[in-house]
């Protein structure tokens, strides 16, 4: 029992004394040039990440929320039905209503946290034009193939969310670059962070003109108050762009550590050897590990394992992805089609082990001896049931 030491968090986003530096350095130039948003700095960031990603746009944005409503709003949903996971964050049906479009909610291929071309098949409708495929904790489906192409063939465009996913790959392609564009989130949960911003990634000249323009304020460009497009205020500051490049330059070896947490949690208890059941990322997709979820026993109360997890072995679970499907909202309560089982039980009886770049080996074998002292379920009167 380990409640007198110092709590192992679910996440925790480091800057090197060295990157703080060369934050402020940049920031206090900007202040001195006055030159606060739009600027070289974002200019930069844009072209780092698109080489890294392999496409030949990324438009910089205030944040993944953001950059989901630009990229839908660039496509001209007004009116038309989008296919949108259950199993997702808010903002991405959110963006479509916002956009003028009407999600159309589709279940979960529990394997990948993803959606199966079958179910994707199933929910298309006269008025469907495009699809969002949401890559969950940074794995990417080894179905993807199968989805461009029926999309392709159904002639739909395809939107990823890949809000967690910054740096997988599946069979070497980034994510975020199978479809029309991709939508990446830099909120400091993240695996890298601006402190808040977004990044829209794609290969189409026009919706990355689009963008620019909804971006800031749908002005025809940015030193001319003339308005041409329904834009909003999406820009990115300079102090937020340098705070993203500086943190994008560890990206990778940021998601080697995330790898080798997430390796040594495989080799506790993946293969049949917990009931706690780890989601396995597909043969070809290299993940970032953003999270690492574990499937929990049926039976077993979720809240209750992850409190004892938290007051007898110091261990905070991060929260799920996601606790409650989209249609279980009130929000989103007319979205619920009565037939997203397979969504409803995934979101129940999963949660996400801590793991970040600087977690140490101590604090991995913590998480371990805590799930495996729950799994024993003598300790934890939660599992008496499993």
């Amino acid at each position: 029992m380990l409640r007198n030491a110092p709590p192992v968090p679910p996440t925790r986003i480091d800057f090197s004394d060295e990157d703080a530096a060369w934050i402020a350095e940049r920031i206090t130039e900007v202040l001195k040039t006055g030159r606060l948003t739009l600027g070289p700095y974002t200019e930069a960031f844009e072209a780092a990440f698109a080489k890294y990603c392999g496409a030949r746009h990324a438009i910089a944005v205030s944040s993944g929320t953001s950059s989901l409503e630009i990229i839908l709003r660039g496509l001209d949903i007004a009116g038309k039905s989008v296919l949108v996971p259950a199993d997702t964050f808010f903002a991405t049906a959110a963006a479509v209503i916002a956009a003028g479009g009407k999600p159309i909610l589709m279940d979960s291929d529990i394997s990948t946290m993803s959606t199966a071309p079958e179910e994707i098949e199933r929910r298309i409708t006269p008025d469907t034009v495009g699809i969002v495929i949401v890559h969950i904790a940074g794995i990417v489906t080894d179905r993807m193939p199968e989805i461009v192409r029926l999309a392709d063939a159904r002639g739909l465009w395809i939107m990823e969310d890949a809000a967690h996913a910054h740096g997988s790959t599946l069979a070497g392609r980034h994510a975020g670059t199978f479809g029309r564009a991709g939508s990446f989130s830099f909120y400091p949960t993240k695996v890298m962070t601006s402190a808040e911003g977004g990044m829209i990634v794609t290969d189409d000249d026009e919706l990355a003109a689009a963008a620019r323009i909804f971006r800031d304020q749908g002005k025809a460009s940015f030193h001319q108050n003339l308005h041409v497009k329904m834009g909003n205020n999406w820009r990115l500051s300079e102090p937020h762009a340098i705070i993203g490049l500086r943190h994008f330059s560890h990206l990778d070896g940021m998601i080697t550590d995330r790898r080798r947490i997430a390796e040594f949690y495989d080799q506790e208890l993946g293969n049949g050897r917990s009931a706690f059941t780890p989601i396995a990322p597909p043969a070809d997709c290299f993940a970032n590990y953003y999270k690492y979820p574990v499937m929990l026993p049926e039976g077993v109360d979720r809240a209750a394992v992850k409190a004892w997890l938290k007051e007898e072995h110091g261990v905070i679970c991060a929260g799920e992805v996601y606790e409650a499907p989209l249609h279980k909202h009130p929000v989103f309560h007319k979205l619920d089609t009565g037939d997203l089982g397979q969504s409803e039980h995934l979101c129940s009886r999963h949660i996400c082990l801590p793991i970040f770049a600087s977690m140490t080996d101590g604090e991995a074998e913590r998480v371990i001896a805590a799930v495996k002292a729950a799994e024993r379920g003598k300790a934890a009167a939660s599992l008496a049931s499993a």
